[in-house]
């Protein structure tokens, strides 16, 4: 009898799962982002990091299906955490990696999105639990917030325009808790201070965001695996 509850659970686990990664939006999403296999972008980069020195810039963004994701900012450092620019939309979906389950609706910005919660099945990737707020409508991602194993948590806000058929913002405004956040080599904190505990103990108290506004897209042209 034991064993038999057991055989039962486990193939309701299996059915719940498979229910789980074939949810409808979520192919939507894929669909409309597996339309572009790579892209260059230009655009401007606005950094609201109260301890950091850092003036407005324009960037160019590097991404290559599957992951691959590199912000060059023009004569200065990116200070986009490193853990938080792995873990993309793309990243997030295209590995099937995952269970994803329905949470709720949740009023933004005058839409009705769907939260969904995407749980990995692999313990080998670097995020613990995301959850993804989608337009139904046109089946587009205006908001995630995504726990890290290592990089703390992140969240990314999106607005659309030109490229919203292509699943590709207009704006992305990536937020994050300092005291998660690697300082690059090269950033000078405005209080001047080089001791590194005291640079921690600033880092813990604050928050941050990165707002990138783009300009325009050269959409699936080709990006060289030496670009990132």
């Amino acid at each position: 009898m034991k064993k038999l509850t057991v055989f039962i659970v486990g193939l309701l686990l299996i059915q719940f799962s498979v229910n789980a990664q074939s949810n409808a939006l979520i192919e939507r999403v894929t669909k409309k982002l597996n339309l572009v296999n790579d892209y260059v972008a230009t655009g401007v980069m606005k950094t609201d990091v109260a301890f950091i020195k850092a003036s407005l810039g324009k960037v160019k963004v590097y991404f290559k299906k599957p992951n691959l994701l590199k912000v060059k900012k023009e004569g200065g450092i990116s200070l986009l955490p490193k853990g938080g620019v792995s873990v993309t939309i793309n990243s997030l979906l295209n590995n099937k990696q995952y269970i994803a389950i329905e949470s709720g609706v949740q009023v933004y910005k005058g839409k009705s999105l769907q939260a969904i919660k995407l749980i990995p099945t692999d313990d080998k990737l670097d995020w613990v639990i995301s959850t993804l707020w989608i337009d139904p409508v046109d089946a587009l991602v205006y908001k995630t917030f995504t726990t890290t194993k290592e990089n703390g948590t992140y969240e990314i806000t999106m607005e659309y325009g030109e490229y919203a058929n292509l699943g590709l913002p207009s704006k992305v405004i990536f937020g994050f808790n300092t005291k998660d956040y690697k300082l690059p080599n090269g950033i000078t904190l405005e209080f001047g201070d080089d001791d590194p505990a005291a640079k921690q103990k600033v880092l813990k108290q604050k928050k941050g965001t990165i707002e990138i506004t783009y300009a325009s897209y050269v959409i699936n042209q080709g990006v060289s695996n030496s670009m990132f």
